[in-house]
């Protein structure tokens, strides 16, 4: 594995979640195996657990981890080429990407996009221009489109708490927000699961559909009833409208799941990524519930982190 920035650089899913649940067992085993290299960890925007899991990791594995929020401590970057900076930017991605790979041996990099131009933040421009000049190996931390870090930690969360059942229901769906927020977790967590063995469901009002790319090989329901209907495990989470791109069409209450809604479910295990908006995007019944997985399915972005690691190490030094 050169880079990790979608589950296309995962040549067998199965198995790196199998990979990921023993270095959970035993997660100092591999701490030689980092020594004296650098983990660069890069955030243009807020982060909690991507952060402070992913600093985790690197430690586990021996490495030195040097973490800058370049929204409060960098420069402001210019992304564009061709253009005079006479303006309020300050470096260009060229020099600050390239600068970096000269200080780190892996680089994790984090942006949100702007949710103003589609074509602009689907074409994963800063992601793509950091791998290019930075010339060492790059983990997404987030990116415009995707959060694999999220969605690896999602299926070994579900791959762990799955019962005898061969093919378990996990099912996506829409919640309400106050903000317009990013496909990437919805859009990365469709794309794992349709590479998963599970029966996989999405559910949103109209006008959200997600990329079809992203969700190839899924059901989808603008009923949330239907979907729930013996789910095994649900995912909520809000996105902003994909076709009109970047809007709020609906804020509709009726979709935030609670303990009642829960009853149709097999029990129901229910995920979020966090940070969560409690009793608007999902009640506090459920988060501080026994359906509740949102702490150990937190817990496992380390082990994610760590087996993404653990393979660039192997693989590049």
């Amino acid at each position: 594995m050169r880079n990790f920035t979608s589950v296309a650089d995962v040549t067998n899913v199965s198995a790196l979640v199998n990979e990921t649940l023993d270095l959970k067992k035993n997660p100092y085993a591999f701490s030689q195996l980092g020594k004296n290299k650098t983990l660069g960890l890069i955030f243009l925007n807020p982060s909690l657990r991507t952060r402070l899991s992913s600093q985790k990791a690197g430690q586990n594995l021996g490495m030195e981890v040097i973490v800058m929020n370049m929204d409060k401590e960098g420069w402001a970057l210019e992304t564009r080429d061709g253009v005079i900076m006479n303006g309020t930017t300050v470096e260009h991605i060229r020099e600050a990407a390239a600068v970096m790979g000269q200080y780190f041996d892996v680089l994790g990099i984090r942006s949100f996009p702007g949710l103003q131009n589609r074509d602009e933040d689907y074409s994963e421009d800063i992601l793509q221009k950091f791998i290019k000049f930075a010339q060492i190996p790059v983990v997404s931390l987030e990116s415009g489109t995707r959060h694999p870090l999220q969605s690896l930690a999602d299926l070994i969360t579900i791959t762990e708490h799955s019962t005898a059942k061969p093919r378990p229901k996990v099912v996506l769906t829409w919640a309400p927000h106050v903000k317009p927020l990013p496909q990437a977790v919805p859009n990365s967590f469709a794309e794992w699961m349709c590479q998963a063995d599970v029966d996989f469901v999405i559910t949103h009002p109209h006008g959200y559909e997600l990329a079809e790319n992203f969700t190839e090989g899924a059901t989808i329901t603008y009923n949330q009833d239907e979907a729930l209907q013996n789910a095994d495990f649900i995912y909520v989470k809000n996105w902003s409208a994909y076709h009109d791109y970047g809007k709020i069409l609906t804020t509709d209450s009726g979709w935030l799941l609670t303990n009642e809604r829960l009853r149709i479910t097999n029990q129901g295990k229910v995920m979020h990524c966090l940070p969560v908006r409690r009793d608007l995007e999902l009640s506090s019944e459920i988060l501080d519930g026994p359906n509740s997985l949102v702490i150990p399915e937190a817990a496992n972005r380390v082990y994610a982190a760590q087996v993404v690691l653990k393979r660039i190490l192997e693989a590049n030094f």
